[in-house]
């Protein structure tokens, strides 16, 4: 009975990790939603989720990649309880802005097009494009989290690769064409 009250190994895990992955987890879901306090509650949401099945994390992985894949989930029938609700099955995208002060006013520009062209890209799209190219993860890891093949998750970079790359080349006048 007295183990009963006594958290387990993993239970301490989580709880120290959290902390440390939140921000990662936070920007993840920024993309996903578009939205700030959208981003705060589906962040919140998948750190309460991993602490409340603690138990099912294997200490021996990584707690980025669990929790990360905790944040799809719930973002997914998020979005599948919206086009339920709507009718339609279509869900607004907010615009969003992450601003580094040390940059100088070209570049944040540059980077708030890029933002809004990646915002702007098909779901499937924009969650491979932010895992692989902001957050760091191999191919294979962030296949893992959207749970699709790495065939599938490169395909979907490649096209998310051409949809970027035929923007900027129309916008700015081919001028960053190859």
């Amino acid at each position: 009975m007295v183990s009963f009250f006594r958290r387990k190994p993993s239970d301490a895990a989580v709880r120290e990790g959290l902390s440390q992955v939140f921000p990662r987890v936070w920007r993840y879901a920024l993309s996903l939603t578009g939205s700030r306090p959208e981003a705060d509650d589906l962040a919140q949401a998948a750190c309460l989720r991993a602490m409340e099945r603690a138990d099912q994390f294997q200490p021996d992985t990584h707690l980025d990649r669990w929790v990360f894949r905790i944040a799809h989930n719930l973002w997914v029938t998020e979005v599948r309880h919206r086009q339920v609700r709507s009718g339609n099955g279509l869900v607004g995208i907010e615009t969003a802005e992450i601003v580094d002060p040390t940059q100088d006013s070209d570049v944040r520009q540059e980077r708030r097009e890029l933002l809004q062209a990646v915002l702007h890209l098909p779901e499937v799209q924009r969650q491979a494009v932010v895992l692989v190219y902001v957050e760091g993860y191999s191919y294979r890891d962030a296949a893992m989290i959207l749970d699709v093949p790495v065939g599938t998750l490169m395909s979907r970079l490649a096209a998310a690769r051409a949809v970027l790359a035929q923007k900027f080349r129309t916008e700015k006048g081919g001028r960053n064409a190859r």
